[in-house]
């Protein structure tokens, strides 16, 4: 009687085959996992494919859309993009936005601020200034409320200065107060360069609405004078 741990004589015969056929099937499994792999790769890729459309309907022009996907602009940020040509950014400004967002290893996301800044009167110099000191975003809905409370870009500009240093600056709500006290656009920018306190702001609104006899005050630099 034979061991039953010994395969019978036809056993022998017939594993060979089995082992071939298994091993055969394993390129073929290989194979077929490759090009499932490539074929989600191919569909991953179509679906990442940017969509430069809008700007098309923006009005940019071929050369600069084509320098844009250079720059690899997703979808979010030619969304944006176009929001910003819409309202009258030029193509190159576009093309600077980007890069700047590149340095910065940031993606663009500006596009409906400059819109806002733009629509309320701010230059497209001053719009590119405040990007690059990096104070647009949040900053931009209060630079736009003070474009609009009839500032000019001077000040507005001097503000962001500075805020990108981080230094003191007056509020926007003492710059309204400032204003309606008739102090000149002038005479503000001054202040803000020069580092006036909210306190040393408020002091002088209030000399200006006590003056007597309709003399107020003209501001000169750190000093004042009456008028």
């Amino acid at each position: 009687m034979s061991s039953p741990l010994v395969p019978s004589p036809a056993t022998m015969e017939v594993m060979p085959l089995l082992i071939q056929r298994q091993v055969s099937k394993r390129p073929r499994l290989l194979l077929g996992l490759l090009l499932a792999s490539l074929l989600l790769l191919s569909a991953c890729k179509r679906g990442l494919q940017t969509d430069t459309a809008p700007l098309d309907q923006a009005g940019m022009w071929f050369n600069s859309v084509s320098e844009l996907r250079t720059l690899n602009v997703s979808n979010a940020e030619i969304g944006e993009l176009a929001k910003a040509r819409q309202a009258g950014l030029s193509d190159l400004s576009c093309i600077n936005l980007i890069k700047l967002a590149r340095s910065r290893k940031k993606p663009f996301a500006d596009g409906q601020s400059i819109a806002d800044l733009l629509s309320a009167g701010s230059s497209e110099q001053t719009v590119l200034e405040l990007a690059h000191l990096n104070q647009l975003g949040l900053w931009a809905g209060q630079a736009q409320a003070l474009r609009f409370a009839g500032f000019s870009d001077n000040v507005i500009l001097a503000v962001a200065r500075r805020r990108s240093q981080n230094l003191p600056v007056l509020s926007g709500e003492r710059l309204g107060e400032l204003r309606n006290a008739g102090v000149s656009d002038a005479a503000i920018q001054d202040m803000v360069q020069n580092g006036v306190t909210e306190e040393q702001a408020l002091h002088y609104i209030t000399q200006r609405q006590q003056a007597a006899g309709g003399h107020g005050f003209v501001y000169q630099g750190r000093g004042h004078t009456k008028r």
